[in-house]
């Protein structure tokens, strides 16, 4: 039989950037991986946290050709609601940053991972997938679907929604849908982006573009389910009529690319996210809707603190609670996004008076106050930034 000292369940983004940090970290994995994923033309947006990961991990140079700069990123209230919250900007420089992050395509991403997993010594891929896992204190065994049994000092799961690994260890989720569906797709425009991602919010959810190389851009438009079938059911030329109407032609012409794509939104969040000798990331562990940039820069903050407690010390043997202090550091990060993610997307979506005067009242600040709008800045780029700063500041007008 195999021993490895940490087997990788799931070869999408977060798995396969969870299997090149612990080898590079000096521990030897066993990536469970069927198959590469095809046909996926959305894209994600990373923040500069998960930037500054990719760099150390020696991935940047590769994806950066793909990549698009966010500088300046507003929120414009495009309802026809009584009470309208005014037009927030957001711009990277005020923090003292280039861009708050890039866009990239999601297959730019899959394919250099792919290329870098391959390469990895450290790193033996397995195309059969995962049919069961036995956790004990000291190891966990795994039974592959050919019949084939390995053992692995640590288990990280990043098997999806449907994740076999939080089944096995007794982990339970909480989850719920919403009324809601994103069009996903890409499209050229004639006039330039200059950097800037533009996110209106509607009756029905955000219409949020981000800027792609040269001119062109992606966009989720989230919609009711009957209307993402008309949409998708829409000649191209009267889609990319539709996309530059519900952009206010700030693009000017808009030509939608082949492929546009549509996903049902929902919500999950695990009652645990580590347990002895198992640990999940990715929607394993966590999944939302495709507001703020959150998902996969959630995703990559779980596989930092792995590296952290799994690689800090490569020679020594996991600890058999490794999966409980894991859990303990990312609970307050993961609860408090989720939650963060599901307020914003009902403000949209309720009629209630009450709570638009909230959602309004709160960007009016934002816009009016800079301090409380850099902290939010430095929050979204990095957990724990904009405190430290507010803090660092408030000590500096002190000494003074």
């Amino acid at each position: 039989m195999q021993n490895y000292e940490i087997a990788v369940i799931g070869g999408g983004l977060a798995g396969s950037i969870a299997a090149l940090a612990m080898a590079r970290g000096g521990r030897k994995v066993l990536l469970v991986a069927p198959g590469p994923a095809n046909g996926d033309e959305r894209t994600t947006a990373l923040m500069d946290q998960s930037i500054r990961f990719m760099e150390r991990l020696g991935l940047w140079d590769t994806i950066a050709p793909s990549a698009a700069p966010l500088s300046v990123m507003q929120i414009i209230d495009g309802t026809d609601r009584l009470l309208r919250a005014p037009t927030a900007q957001f711009r990277a420089a005020d923090v003292g940053l280039y861009a708050f992050g890039y866009n990239i395509p999601n297959r730019a991403l899959h394919e250099t991972l792919q290329a870098a997993v391959a390469s990895e010594a450290n790193v033996t891929r397995g195309a059969t997938p995962l049919a069961t896992i036995v956790l004990s204190k000291d190891q966990a065994l795994l039974e592959l679907e050919d019949g084939q049994t390995v053992s692995a000092s640590f288990v990280i799961g990043a098997d999806g929604r449907g994740s076999k690994v939080r089944e096995s260890a007794g982990i339970g989720t909480r989850r719920w849908a919403y009324p809601q569906t994103a069009v996903v797709l890409n499209f050229e425009h004639s006039l330039p982006h200059g950097n800037v991602s533009t996110e209106f919010h509607t009756e029905s959810g955000p219409f949020t573009q981000v800027p792609l190389p040269g001119q062109r851009s992606s966009l989720v438009w989230v919609v009711k389910p009957q209307e993402a079938e008309r949409l998708l059911s829409l000649s191209p030329d009267a889609l990319s009529a539709e996309v530059e109407s519900r952009m206010q032609s700030m693009l000017g012409k808009v030509t939608v690319e082949p492929g546009p794509q549509s996903w049902p939104l929902s919500s999950l969040i695990a009652d645990r996210f580590g347990k002895e000798r198992i640990a999940l990331v990715g929607e394993a562990a966590h999944a939302f809707p495709p507001i703020g940039a959150q998902g996969l820069n959630l995703s990559l903050r779980d596989v930092i603190e792995l590296v952290e407690i799994l690689t800090a010390v490569p020679d020594r043997a996991i600890p058999s609670d490794a999966g409980d202090r894991f859990n303990r550091r990312r609970r307050a990060d993961i609860m408090s996004r989720t939650l963060g993610v599901d307020l914003l997307n009902r403000s949209l979506l309720s009629d209630f008076l009450p709570v638009q005067m909230l959602r309004a009242a709160g960007l009016h600040l934002l816009s009016a106050v800079p301090p409380l709008r850099n902290l939010m800045m430095r929050e979204g780029v990095e957990p724990g930034r904009g405190l430290r700063a507010f803090v660092g500041s408030l000590g500096k007008e002190v000494r003074r």
